[in-house]
């Protein structure tokens, strides 16, 4: 049973028509791409995955609920990493953990256990008491992935986690991802970059509200030198081949 399932899932804005009947279907544990310009409707895409916007059309259910009418049974078993970092600039990285583990109701030693693990992995235990407002775009991105973790999801949005971060970084971040894979999370991402696109295991290309192509990305390149050909050369035929 698929862990992410979309049914001619559609969202309009006035005439505007921001994700237009796509159909997807996403397994656990793999990590899903979706790959496209600014405004191919990847992040609302995102928000309606996460019970986070109503459609205007279709459905889809996560984790074996309804994003309609059960939004928050949805909520509860996702991560959601929007693009812009929204933690408190002011407070340390272990502040920050400390706070949004309150939220969670994680304390005692699930929390220290849960915090240590999480500061370990992202390499980020001797910043713990630097403020977030002073943390390179690198390390806020870490930082948003930590807090985004402590209440263990099942599946994690991310929404462009590594734009604008250094190719080091970058690095790093995936380094991190495939670690949460072999922790069995499944992991939904939009990218800009095509590159990053070829780390997943299938990738949808969306282009104006549409999911125009689907598949590994192997299996997209074939006959072709790389994704960015693919996606050119599918725009330019101007056919859905999903």
């Amino acid at each position: 049973m698929s862990i992410i399932l979309a049914k001619d899932l559609t969202r309009r804005f006035g005439d505007l028509v921001a994700v237009d009947n796509l159909n997807l279907a996403v397994e656990a544990g793999e990590i899903f791409g979706l790959v496209g310009p600014d405004g191919a409707g990847k992040t609302t895409t995102l928000r309606l995955l996460c019970g986070l916007m109503d459609p205007t059309g279709g459905g889809a259910r996560v984790a074996g609920y309804d994003v309609v009418r059960d939004p928050q049974a949805v909520k509860d078993r996702i991560g959601y990493m929007a693009q812009k970092f929204g933690l408190y600039q002011d407070l340390t990285v272990q502040e920050n953990m400390d706070f949004y583990a309150d939220l969670f109701g994680i304390f005692g030693g699930e929390r220290e256990e849960l915090e240590q693990r999480l500061l370990r992995m992202t390499r980020m235990a001797p910043f713990r008491d630097r403020r977030a407002g002073q943390l390179s775009g690198g390390m806020k991105q870490k930082l948003s992935l930590m807090c985004t973790l402590l209440h263990r999801p099942e599946i994690l949005f991310l929404d462009e986690p590594t734009n604008g971060v250094d190719p080091v970084s970058r690095r790093d971040f995936w380094t991190i991802l495939y670690q949460l894979l072999k922790d069995g999370i499944t992991i939904f991402m939009t990218t800009a970059y095509l590159d990053e696109a070829e780390r997943c295991n299938r990738v949808g290309l969306m282009y104006r509200g549409k999911l125009i192509r689907c598949d590994t990305p192997e299996a997209l390149k074939a006959g072709a030198e790389n994704l960015e050909t693919v996606f050119i050369q599918t725009i330019n035929s101007k056919e859905s081949v999903c």
